[in-house]
């Protein structure tokens, strides 16, 4: 948590509710210099007034400690063992199923359409297999996915895929 953050979150806050320091520290039972302090980022709010201070300032304890960003929801956690186990399945159909079976190739086709590539080129090259996992991670993050960065270090064997899933990452938010 940014103090300083907090503080200037507070301090704009308090503007835009047309209040004085005198007139906010009143409102919650403190004095001015403390709001004042809150404000230069020299001290927090005591937890037992957040929800006050926020009812005060029309907005929630979280985006007043957060400093006015949005706090980020996950829609769930991915692996990247997951991701390895589903695109493995696919090349498991086929041989389940068999590649001449209509159910594998129109799964075939339509990855291959949507993603202009081959996805079978996957189950034999492990540099071609990395770029649809690559692929996979990025399209997770994009569906709301939070994916460790770890698990990315650890995991792809090929930099230039690993910093790009890396690169994604952190554009989600995930450091």
């Amino acid at each position: 948590m940014d103090m300083n953050k907090v503080g200037n979150q507070i301090l704009i806050l308090r503007k835009q509710k047309g209040l004085t320091q005198s007139e906010l520290g009143d409102r919650l039972c403190v004095s001015y210099q403390s709001v004042s302090k809150w404000e230069r980022g020299e001290t927090l709010p005591d937890t037992a007034i957040l929800p006050n201070l926020a009812q005060v300032l029309g907005t929630t304890i979280d985006f007043i400690l957060l400093g006015g960003e949005k706090m980020i929801e996950y829609q769930g956690s991915v692996k990247i063992a997951d991701l390895i186990k589903g695109l493995k399945s696919l090349e498991s159909m086929g041989i389940l199923l068999g590649k001449e079976n209509i159910i594998y190739q129109s799964a075939i086709k339509g990855i291959n359409t949507n993603m202009n590539a081959d996805i079978e080129a996957a189950f034999v090259d492990d540099y071609v297999f990395e770029a649809f996992l690559a692929e996979s991670a990025i399209q997770s993050l994009m569906m709301g996915a939070y994916i460790d960065v770890t698990d990315v270090k650890n995991t792809f064997k090929h930099d230039h895929f690993k910093q790009i899933v890396l690169k994604n990452c952190a554009n989600h938010g995930i450091k």
